[in-house]
């Protein structure tokens, strides 16, 4: 029979998980109030190495805990009690598991003797979350024999292991506890620890570095190619620079999602969105190869421009396969970054290229179009709104983007530039939690302001994550496209499709809300911007007024959707299309 009372047992496990975690590098955890978690989270709470934040929807803490390890790149905690409780973490869990983010993932739990019982908040939580974690544990309740072996900091320390990866992703404990949860006021023991704090088993995540055949074949392609291009999506994970290298040997053109960092350099095109929409201007400037790191480009027109016929070499540090049309020849397991510097000192150094003088031509009389017509217009725009926003945040600033149309309009739109690190919830493009998310990369963020763009609905969707935002310290400015609806149903076929008694409600859903009021109750400061121009001026005041902020932007459905095409029919190529 166990001479350690029941609540000093669960006391001793929470404690050292705690320990462990704060002994690998993990810094925020977001927790939701319940009583079968009470030992974790008064071990979390009592712990100052872990800054604890506390939300009453579980949705929202577990995607604040994905916000925060998105922009530190450490693996965070999400915790609560037991029951539905845990199924609320399910769309982060996803999200963090294709977006290859780290996350902690711990469920308090019945007992199993209490399991398919009919006990109150009682599920199978065993596996919850199925095939979408890295790991999963059933951590078991706490025994006497457990409190004198290495098995709770092993455990522990390979959570951090698991969620850190390589790939990265998120990991689930679930964690019974029996009744008394509370500790007597004793002194707890805990399990022996490594000296000088070092975790019980350190883990490094190191990529692979390139094969010697990779480099050699990928020198061999890319010297024998003129026609070549680079692809960037988000979560390439690669150094911009080391893109901008193998671009300058190649002479080949890059196109990057901003989402992807690497847009930037000389030879970055931005407006390849617009261009593709040519078929004629598609078809010029089509490749015979393309190295593409990280997932497809976002919209539909650089998405879909390439088939099988083009040689495409995927690369991806972890063995993803990002191809959804199924059309790569080729895919290279290594970091990326070290592989192209690897190829790049390899050569060519070709000191002209007719190709890329095409493609640069292109970019050129494209940027001019664009940047025309979207000065001339007085009244805000959407894809105007993420042009000056890229454009005009300091160096050092996070932009994080929400799904939907902000998204596509920051990949059509932005021109290339250094110094802003872009965040999404593009692991499964969903809208969920996007307002905790902001948070939660706010709060792990001291290198800079944190700004958000999104829509009203991906806004009222999180709208919960409001509550108390005013209160955890974090400086975040959102920038909120407010046009009654979801916009990007406007440019679908269900707009077209002789839908007008159903469309609005279906599809468009107007919701009627005054963002400002809403902003208010939750005592968050807002702002309307009516003009272009304006646009800016309150951002910086946003910014400089620091906590979270809103600047709304009001815009129109319809006006949009004909001011987007009106954006693509300004893109043209002096003399008609760049010559093969």
């Amino acid at each position: 029979m166990s001479t350690v009372p029941v609540g000093d047992l669960n006391a001793a496990l929470a404690r050292t998980l705690v320990d462990e975690w704060a002994r690998g590098g993990v810094k925020v955890a977001a927790i939701s109030p319940g009583s079968r978690s009470t030992p974790l989270a008064l071990a979390l709470a009592a712990d100052g190495r872990i800054a604890v934040q506390v939300f009453l929807d579980e949705r929202s803490a577990s995607f604040f805990a994905l916000g925060a390890a998105k922009a530190s790149g450490r693996p965070a905690i999400v915790l609560c009690t037991s029951g539905t409780a845990a199924a609320e973490f399910h769309a982060a869990v996803l999200e963090a598991f294709h977006g290859r983010v780290p996350l902690i993932v711990c469920t308090a739990d019945r007992p199993p003797e209490l399991r398919d019982t009919g006990a109150g908040q009682a599920v199978d939580q065993l596996k919850l979350y199925g095939d979408a974690v890295r790991w999963f544990a059933e951590v078991g309740a706490p025994s006497e024999a457990d409190a004198t072996s290495p098995y709770w900091r092993s455990v522990a320390s390979r959570a951090v292991a698991a969620a850190t990866g390589p790939p990265a992703g998120p990991v689930h404990l679930n964690m019974a506890f029996r009744e008394p949860l509370l500790p007597t006021g004793d002194d707890v023991e805990l399990p022996p620890e490594r000296a000088d704090g070092a975790p019980w088993v350190a883990s490094a995540a190191r990529r692979p570095p390139p094969a010697q055949v990779d480099v050699d074949n990928l020198a061999f392609l890319v010297a024998a190619e003129t026609r070549g291009a680079i692809m960037v999506g988000w979560g390439a994970d690669v150094n911009p620079e080391a893109v901008e290298r193998l671009s300058a040997a190649a002479r080949w053109p890059v196109l990057a999602d901003p989402l992807s960092g690497a847009r930037q350099g000389p030879n970055a095109v931005s407006t390849y969105d617009a261009l593709l929409r040519s078929p004629a201007v598609a078809g010029a400037l089509r490749p015979d190869v393309v190295i593409r790191l990280g997932a497809p480009l976002t919209g539909k027109a650089g998405a879909s421009w390439l088939d099988a016929s083009v040689r495409q070499i995927l690369v991806d540090p972890d063995g993803a396969w990002l191809d959804p049309k199924r059309a790569s020849a080729e895919r290279i397991v290594a970091d990326p970054s070290a592989l192209l510097d690897a190829v790049a000192a390899r050569g060519p150094a070709r000191s002209q290229s007719f190709w890329l003088s095409s493609w640069l031509q292109a970019e050129n009389a494209a940027r001019r179009g664009l940047d025309r017509l979207l000065d001339s217009w007085a009244e805000p725009f959407e894809g105007r709104v993420a042009r000056d926003l890229v454009a005009g945040l300091p160096s050092g600033a996070t932009l994080v983007v929400g799904s939907s149309m902000p998204v596509r309009d920051v990949e059509s739109f932005a021109r290339p530039r250094t110094g802003v690190r872009f965040l999404s919830n593009r692991g499964v493009n969903g809208i969920d939690g996007f307002v905790s998310t902001v948070l939660g990369a706010a709060a792990a963020t001291d290198s800079g302001p944190v700004v958000a763009l999104c829509g009203d609905l991906t806004f009222l969707h999180d709208s919960g994550g409001l509550l108390g935002a005013a209160r955890r310290g974090v400086d975040a400015t959102f920038v909120v496209l407010d046009n009654d609806g979801g916009g990007i149903f406007n440019f679908l076929p269900q707009a077209g499709a002789g839908l007008a008694d159903h469309f609005e409600i279906l599809f468009g859903t107007p919701q009627g809300v005054d963002l400002a009021q809403l902003a208010a109750v939750h005592g968050v400061a807002s702002e309307h911007v009516t003009k272009a121009d304006e646009l800016l001026p309150a951002v910086d005041r946003a910014m400089a007024a620091g906590g979270v902020r809103l600047v709304i932007v009001p815009t129109d459905r319809v006006d949009n959707v004909a001011r987007h095409r009106q954006a693509w029919e300004a893109v043209s190529i002096p003399g008609g299309s760049p010559s093969r």
